[in-house]
């Protein structure tokens, strides 16, 4: 089994998988044993490495180049470039609040990857409020003044702290405690925090009046859900950066039928191209319908449209689109795109003429006669009504 055909085979799956299970979409490589010592043995030196940066909590993929601005994050997307061109000198700290997967933590990392980009020797931390108050307890635990000592020299010994999902600290008297000293030596210091929330300052319960105060000194901005506009655009820039060529119609299904938040939308289309890959069929509505079913209820709103009739109808007969708007006259073929012509005349309002450029520039005398020819034959044959009804049926489920 050779690597070409493992990485073929295995890579989108393993990636779905991790994007699944860690919300984060990593690149995948396969690499035989020999060549894992050659990378091992070109690796620089650790004292090249500069240690203060903690890159190893940086996501790559995570700028400002790939993160999408729409209406939903503007404010918040023009406040972390511009904490990232000054830090420690407006907006301090930053405070970003929203949702799950809406682009939070995207965010801080870009603010991050933008400081170390113009000036390498920046001390620069990210760590998840979780992280922090796990170290702070193993410390504690260490009963010993050099425990607290080298964990308070991490954080206050630095230029930035990113600091993600600062809700959970929220009953941790110790955690509190110990971030409260840790934010007033940093900010004292002119030091840029950068804080994110699932909720504004405000709204979080049982966060100490001294620590909600100081998270509202610099400045408060939030993320939304994205607008249809946005989403078509995340998708559209995933599609770039993954190397992902999809028509139109399933974007604009993925677009209008997950709104929540990013990470569901990015998940939607990881998922799609692996049911694709593995099930070696090719992208269409229909078949985004059945990759995503578990996550895409039918909507009893979606728009029926030609290109989403030929979709289906394509799909039903595991042939392609492009097989339905073109001449070949073989039977196999034929019957599949008269039923398109059938069902496109029947289920939508749209002209002869603009059906007949759909289905690849035909006249509108062929849509009539393709129309023609399934009434006949849905009155001789019960095959015929049955297929015609299961078809109906998935385009409209409703």
């Amino acid at each position: 089994m050779g690597l070409n055909y493992i990485s073929k085979k295995y890579t989108l799956p393993i990636k779905v998988a991790v994007a699944e299970i860690t919300g984060l979409d990593y690149n995948i490589e396969f690499i035989l044993p020999e060549q894992a010592k050659t990378i091992e043995k070109s690796m620089p030196p650790a004292s090249t490495l500069n240690e203060n940066l903690e890159k190893a909590n940086l996501n790559p993929k995570y700028t400002f180049d790939t993160f999408v601005v729409g209406g939903n994050n503007n404010f918040a997307h023009a406040a972390s470039l511009a904490v990232a061109e000054s830090p420690g000198e407006m907006y301090n700290p930053l405070f970003i609040y929203g949702g799950v997967g809406l682009g939070k933590t995207h965010l801080m990392h870009s603010i991050a990857h933008f400081i170390l980009e113009r000036n390498p020797l920046s001390k620069v931390l990210y760590v998840t409020s979780e992280s922090f108050t796990n170290e702070l307890i193993e410390a504690i635990r260490n009963g010993n003044n050099t425990a607290m000592t080298k964990f308070r020299e991490k954080y206050r010994n630095i230029d930035v702290l990113l600091i993600d999902d600062i809700q959970f600290i929220i009953g941790k008297e110790s955690t509190q405690e110990e971030f409260f000293h840790t934010f007033n030596d940093l900010h004292g210091s002119k030091k840029q925090i950068i804080i994110s929330s699932d909720k504004p300052p405000k709204e979080i319960q049982t966060l100490e009046g001294r620590l909600r105060s100081r998270f509202e000194w610099g400045l408060i901005a939030d993320i939304s859900s994205p607008d249809y506009e946005t989403r078509m655009a995340i998708l559209r820039k995933k599609e770039e950066l993954d190397g992902y060529q999809i028509d139109d119609d399933v974007i604009k299904y993925i677009a209008t039928n997950i709104k929540s938040n990013i990470r569901e939308l990015e998940g939607a289309l990881n998922k799609l191209m692996a049911f694709s890959n593995l099930e070696k069929r090719e992208i269409t509505v229909g078949l985004a319908e059945e990759a995503l079913k578990d996550i895409i209820s039918p909507d009893e709103n979606r728009e029926i449209t030609p290109e989403l009739i030929i979709d289906i109808v394509a799909e039903h007969f595991h042939l392609r689109p492009e097989d339905l708007k073109g001449n070949k006259r073989n039977s196999e073929i034929v019957f599949p795109r008269q039923i398109a012509m059938f069902l496109c005349r029947e289920m939508t309002d749209t002209p002869l003429k603009t059906i007949g450029n759909i289905m690849g520039k035909k006249d509108h005398t062929t849509i009539i006669h393709g129309c023609k020819n399934i009434n006949n034959e849905m009155a001789k044959s019960e095959n015929v009504r049955n297929t015609v009804e299961i078809i109906k049926k998935k385009i409209n489920p409703n």
